[in-house]
């Protein structure tokens, strides 16, 4: 694979929840953390992977040539911008009442060559465009380029985000204030997992860090989704027991992450 291709888990249409309106969300393979609660854990290495699926497999013997019952699933395929780009435009249509591409992941900044020539093409075309990031890696003429960003940040505590994301955050505080002045519009998110970040002290420093930034729209709290375990499984990967945070739990940690 060269700089003029990038691994593509995904390309999901008509997504609701990764940006405003109607959007087509390209998830790219590979990301540098290793969240324990990954809800796309396909998306973590950057090469292609075979989920497999037990409960489907009709045991006909013809693996080489293909699963025809989609016990074996391939997930990662090489492409170019420009054959990502066309499965975009299939989507344009339904962009009209606000909506647009959002390339998530993984971290689709580990593509920035794929990723200049995407958002020239998607402008070009007057799509919006919007990026789900770590922002562990910083690009500034990417993420100065989009429309949107939609950044997490995880955990405040260093020991807790090194333990259960698998890297310190001493270099993303800094990208989120590197962000703030390339006036672009952002919004800060942070995944609700019950044990591990679902308190108020956790909340309140993450906002008072963000508060003042001038380009913040604003700070999402979201709630864990055990989405991602039956991929880890199909993965051979260990199974978590992180539970789903309750209703007044998620209203109660609103109040601290109001800006």
């Amino acid at each position: 694979m060269d700089k003029n291709t990038a691994i593509v888990a995904d390309i999901q249409r008509a997504s609701l929840h990764d940006g405003p309106g109607i959007r087509t969300t390209v998830f790219f393979k590979g990301c540098p953390l290793s969240c324990a609660w990954c809800h796309n854990p396909e998306c973590i290495e950057k090469a292609p992977q075979t989920l497999f699926y037990p409960e489907k497999c009709i045991g006909c013997g013809l693996c080489e040539k293909g699963c025809y019952a989609g016990a074996r699933v391939i997930c990662g395929k090489e492409m170019t911008a420009e054959e990502i780009f066309d499965e975009i435009l299939l989507d344009k249509a339904s962009y009209a009442g606000g909506g647009g591409v959002t390339f998530s992941g993984g971290e689709p900044l580990l593509y920035p060559e794929i990723l200049k020539e995407l958002i020239a093409l998607c402008k070009k075309e007057g799509i919006h465009t919007a990026i789900e990031t770590s922002l562990f890696i910083y690009n500034p003429e990417i993420l100065g380029s989009v429309d949107l960003v939609m950044a997490d940040f995880k955990l405040w505590d260093r020991e807790k985000h090194h333990k259960y994301i698998g890297v310190y955050n001493d270099k993303i505080k800094p990208h989120f204030i590197m962000l703030d002045l390339l006036s672009v519009p952002f919004i800060v998110r942070t995944p609700i997992i019950p044990g591990i970040n679902d308190n108020p002290e956790e909340i309140s420093k993450i906002r008072d860090f963000i508060k003042d930034f001038k380009n913040i729209l604003g700070y999402e709290l979201l709630p864990y989704h055990p989405l991602g375990e039956s991929k880890r499984e199909a993965l051979g990967l260990s199974l978590n027991e992180f539970k789903i945070p309750n209703r007044a739990k998620m209203e109660e940690l609103k109040k601290y992450a109001d800006l």
